[in-house]
Parts: structure tokens; C-alpha cells; sequence
């Protein structure tokens, strides 16, 4: 049995090695695949900030026949306290879902369920979905499923009736999405050596920010219809795009190795490389007789298809990892999500706000890329969440009286947030091996998202107190940024894909 578990670890470690040399250049080939895996993030971006538009209050003003008699409209006045006769929307009723359901008198609680119930089905989706693409689908598949779920729900919220079915069909379409960031970073970083993974896996934050970017025009050219067309111009896109993935998208081969899928390992190994690319993985496997204990693996993962999510809890190490990240996916997601959703409460310009916040996200990726590459991920996610939290909070500090300084202050904190989750992303998928890979970086996303649901909440509770909102976000990154001091540094290091492999690993350090 002993000699049995060496041999597996020199595979393992041979396997790195052909996948770093196979890897080592990167042409047309992966950057076509790179970019078909990314396209799930786009999509996704626009249905994470969908509803800073659809689900707004409208600007309204006091109808001329009122402005020129006794009544006591103004534009500081309450449309709660007023007859309806006195007041009319700036557009069309039916611009948002607050004006077409007459929701504007609502608690903020119900204006805020729509939101709420969209992150909450990705923290369900997470942990029900997540760990599936490390044992019986794989990350392709799961990330299909992921996105044809989200895409189809988003085209069905089109029909909603009422608040209570759109919430509904909100809950479902971010079920669906719960897997796809996930899935494409660890589909991306898997298929590429240790020099290409920070600059490749930056690409879904960048397809992400694209996503997220393409919301403000589409919802200015739409400005004049109503909320429904934004699902229509989202939706059939995203649909049609889930016809590429299913054909042109390729498996991971570690996660095809790992599971006994030996000849489509190499098969998609031997299609990315160079053309003189040698079958030294092939020759390997074959003289030492591994594809069948591959295909043992593969039958008792299918058996046990959340045992990957057990594994992350069964060790003391892996366990104070998964933890950790948690902790710091929760604290930088109070900000990243609360933030651009709050935009409406500064008294600035919705479209433009949106579009700031977009644009800010592009200059992150190049300075992740270079801190990747010559710094500390532990030190550099720390300042960045300090950074964030100590602008959070003086923004809830200065409040209405400085807009500009306002302003300001937000972008400076929703721009290191965005660069720390950037940074805890690719540092989860090298903290753990191949076979809960995918299920750590997806509790570090359900974390993340769990925390959008609080956030969403505490937008519309704190619309008139400045610091239930920015002031609680800044505090929750400032002190969940400390927690990156209970993870060890990866920079530098190749990517594990057994749990023996990893622990062997870190105690060869620590010894």
C-alpha cells in the first residue's frame, strides 16, 4: 500500500512537471480557450448588478397643476405624505419594479428582498453545487449547468407579476450562478503552468468587470423602457452563449486524471501544446499500469460526491484554511457588493456612479498581476483591506454635506476591495490541491456572497443613516483583513492535487 501511495505522489509530481512544460508558452489555442471560459463571467457580472437599475426608486417630480396651486409638494417632500395626484414620475411607471408595483411606500425590507433573495440562492447554490465539480461533474460541466440555470431564470423574470415572483426567479437565477466564477478561475488556472496562472486567471475579474461595465449603457439605452427589457437584452445572449461552452470548451486534465479520464487528459494536453509536444504523461501512465487505480478513484468519488467538502474539514490544517478565507471573503464582500449597490444613497448620478465603479475595476487586474508576481499575497491582502475599511468608514463619517469627498472616498474603497478579492481568489485555488480545489474557492465565494446578502439589506436600512451602510461595511473588511496572518504564502510554489501531496508540502516547509 505504501509503495502504491509513493508511486501516485511521483505521478502526481510528474504530472506538474509535463503540465508546466506542455504549458510553458502560451499561443492562439488556450488564449481562444481562455476566452470562451471567461464569457461565463460577463454574463454573470450583469446579473450580480442588475438590479442597482431594475430595482431602484425612480426620480419623480410635483405635477404642474399642483406646483401653481396651495398644495404642498416639493422636491424634499416624502411621495409617502403626499395624495397621488400631486406627483408623477420623471419616466414611464413601469421603469423599475419599485414604480411598476407601486412599491415606492414599502418597508425597506421588501424593497430589499428581491436583491437579498438573489445572493441568498448563490450561498444555497454554493453549497449544494460547489463541490460537485470536484468529484461527479467536473468543473465543464457544472459550469454549464451553472450557466444555462442563470440564464434561462434571468429570461423568465421577465414574466414575474409581482414582487413575490420575481424574488422567486431572482432566488433561482443566482442558484444557477452560485458555481460560475468558481468554476471558470479554477477551469482557467488548472490548464496552464505556474507562469501563466496569475495572468490567465485574472481574466474572469476582467470579463466579470466587462459585464458589469456593459450595465450602465445598456440600461441608458433602455432609460426609456421598462425594467423588463434589461432581463431580454442579458438573457438571450447569455442563452445563446451556453451553445459554445457546451462544444468548444475543453475539461480540465487535472481534475480528468485525477478521476481515471487518462486519454482525455492527454488528449486535451496534447491539442494545447505545441505540435513536437512529446506523449511523455502516456508513456509514464502506461508502463506503471495507473489508469485503472485512476478509475477506482473515479468510482468511489461518484459514490461520495460531497467528500471533497468533508476532506476540508477532516484535517486541522485544511480546516483552519477554509476558515480563514471564509472570514476574508465575507469582510471584502461587505464592500465590493454594498458598495456599488449603495451608489443610489450618496446623491450622485446612478449611471455614472455605476460606470466609475466598473472602470475602477480595470487598473486592479494589472496591479494584482504585479503583486502576484513579485510580492507577498499575505501582506498585499491585508493593506488592501485596511485601505478599504479605513475609506469605508471615513465616507460614512463625512456624509451628504461632501458628495465629491464622498465619492471619492467610496471608489477608493470599493477599488481595494476589488483588488483583494482579485488577490484571496487566486491565493485560495494555491492553497489547496486539485481534488477540493473547486470546493474551498467555492466557500470562499459563498462567503463572499452570503455577505451581499446583509449588504443589500443594510443599503436600504442605512438610505438615511450613513453609517448602517458604509460605516459597518469599512469595519467588516478592516477586521476580517487580520485574518490572513493564519495562511501560509504561496507565492512561488506549484499547484498540489492530492491532500497527502499538500500536507507533505507544507511540512517539508515547516521542517
Amino acid at each position: 500500500m505504501e509503495d502504491q501511495e509513493t508511486l501516485r505522489n511521483n505521478l502526481l509530481d510528474s504530472l506538474d512537471q509535463i503540465i508546466e512544460q506542455s504549458q510553458s508558452s502560451f499561443g492562439w489555442k488556450q488564449f481562444l480557450q481562455a476566452i470562451l471560459v471567461s464569457l461565463a463571467s460577463l454574463f454573470d457580472g450583469q446579473q450580480t448588478f442588475i438590479s442597482v437599475y431594475t430595482d431602484a426608486v425612480p426620480s419623480w417630480h410635483c405635477s404642474t397643476a399642483t406646483t401653481s396651486s396651495s398644495s404642498s409638494c416639493t422636491t424634499s417632500s416624502s411621495i409617502c405624505d403626499l395624495p397621488s395626484s400631486d406627483w408623477s414620475w420623471d419616466a414611464i411607471s413601469s421603469l423599475t419594479i419599485i414604480s411598476d408595483w407601486d412599491l415606492q411606500c414599502s418597508s425597506s425590507f421588501i424593497r430589499g428582498i428581491p436583491a437579498s433573495s438573489y445572493f441568498l440562492g448563490g450561498v444555497v447554490g454554493g453549497f449544494l453545487l460547489g463541490t460537485l465539480a470536484d468529484s461527479s461533474l467536473g468543473r465543464k460541466k457544472l459550469l454549464l449547468i451553472s450557466s444555462i440555470t442563470m440564464s434561462l431564470a434571468s429570461f423568465l423574470t421577465i414574466f414575474s407579476p409581482n414582487i413575490w415572483v420575481y424574488s422567486a426567479v431572482r432566488f433561482v437565477s443566482g442558484f444557477g450562478r452560485s458555481s460560475i466564477s468558481t468554476c471558470v478561475l479554477v477551469l482557467l488556472m488548472e490548464k496552464v503552468g505556474k507562469k501563466w496562472r496569475p495572468r490567465l486567471g485574472i481574466m474572469q475579474f476582467f470579463f466579470f468587470t466587462l459585464g458589469f461595465l456593459s450595465l450602465p449603457l445598456i440600461a441608458y439605452v433602455n432609460r426609456d423602457n421598462s425594467w423588463r427589457a434589461l432581463y431580454l437584452c442579458t438573457s438571450i445572449p447569455a442563452i445563446l452563449y451556453c451553445i459554445l461552452l457546451q462544444f468548444f470548451v475543453t475539461e480540465s486534465p487535472r481534475w480528468l486524471y485525477m478521476h481515471g479520464f487518462v486519454e482525455e487528459a492527454i488528449a486535451i494536453l496534447e491539442k494545447s501544446s505545441a505540435p513536437n509536444y512529446p506523449s511523455e504523461l502516456k508513456l509514464l501512465l502506461v508502463s506503471t499500469g495507473m489508469p485503472s487505480e485512476g478509475v477506482e478513484e473515479t468510482s468511489k468519488t461518484k459514490n461520495h460526491p460531497y467528500k471533497s467538502m468533508k476532506d476540508l474539514f477532516a484535517k486541522r490544517w485544511a480546516m483552519k484554511r477554509t476558515l480563514t478565507v471564509m472570514v476574508l471573503g465575507f469582510g471584502i464582500g461587505m464592500v465590493y457588493y454594498g458598495m456599488p449597490l449603495g451608489v443610489g444613497n450618496l446623491g450622485f448620478n446612478i449611471y455614472l456612479s455605476v460606470m466609475f465603479n466598473a472602470l475602477l475595476e480595470i487598473p486592479s487586474y494589472p496591479i494584482t498581476c504585479i503583486i502576484l508576481e513579485r510580492w507577498s499575497r499575505k501582506y498585499s491582502v491585508l493593506a488592501f483591506c485596511l485601505v478599504s475599511g479605513i475609506c469605508g468608514i471615513l465616507c460614512a463619517i463625512v456624509g451628504n454635506g461632501q458628495k465629491g469627498i464622498r465619492i471619492g472616498l467610496e471608489l477608493a474603497s470599493f477599488f481595494c476591495s476589488r483588488t483583494a478579492w482579485n488577490l484571496i481568489s487566486m491565493f485560495t485555488v494555491e492553497l489547496f490541491p486539485t481534488c477540493v480545489r473547486n470546493s474551498a474557492t467555492s466557500l470562499l465565494r459563498q462567503s463572499y456572497v452570503l455577505s451581499a446578502v446583509f449588504s443589500s439589506i443594510l443599503v436600504s436600512v442605512g438610505s438615511n443613516n450613513g453609517f448602517l451602510s458604509y460605516g459597518v461595511f469599512g469595519l467588516a473588511i478592516f477586521f476580517s483583513g487580520f485574518f490572513v496572518a493564519c495562511l501560509p504564502d504561496t507565492r512561488g510554489g506549484t499547484l498540489c492535487d492530492t491532500m497527502e501531496e499538500q500536507e507533505g508540502k507544507e511540512n517539508m516547509i515547516l521542517g
